[in-house]
């Protein structure tokens, strides 16, 4: 499997605009693509306007293809100008322990 781990500093004030956008981005990656495993989108509690984006997929491939949804293309349209600084963590994931418990 593998993962990419994406920081996203917005610019201020930015905040619900980039969860609009990026919330329904995450649950259609999930639940539209077979090869995406996990999407998860973090808040930041000690910096303001921060979010880490925690993905999972089947391989790279499975990553490429993701890019070529509509739903990621509407998402990155809207935040691609919020954005003031991204970046990325790109690993292979060796193990994911994790379980729906809600």
């Amino acid at each position: 499997m593998y993962c990419i781990i994406v920081q996203t500093q917005l610019k201020p004030g930015k905040r619900e605009e980039f969860l609009r956008a990026m919330l329904p981005n995450a649950e259609a990656s999930v639940r539209e693509e077979p090869g995406c495993y996990v999407f998860d989108v973090l808040e930041d509690q000690n910096s303001p306007d921060l979010f880490h984006l925690y993905e999972i997929y089947e391989s790279k491939e499975a990553l490429a293809e993701h890019k070529t949804t509509e739903h990621y293309k509407e998402s990155r349209a809207v935040v691609n100008e919020l954005i003031a600084e991204q970046s990325v963590i790109k690993a292979d994931v060796l193990a994911a322990n994790h379980a729906s418990k809600r």
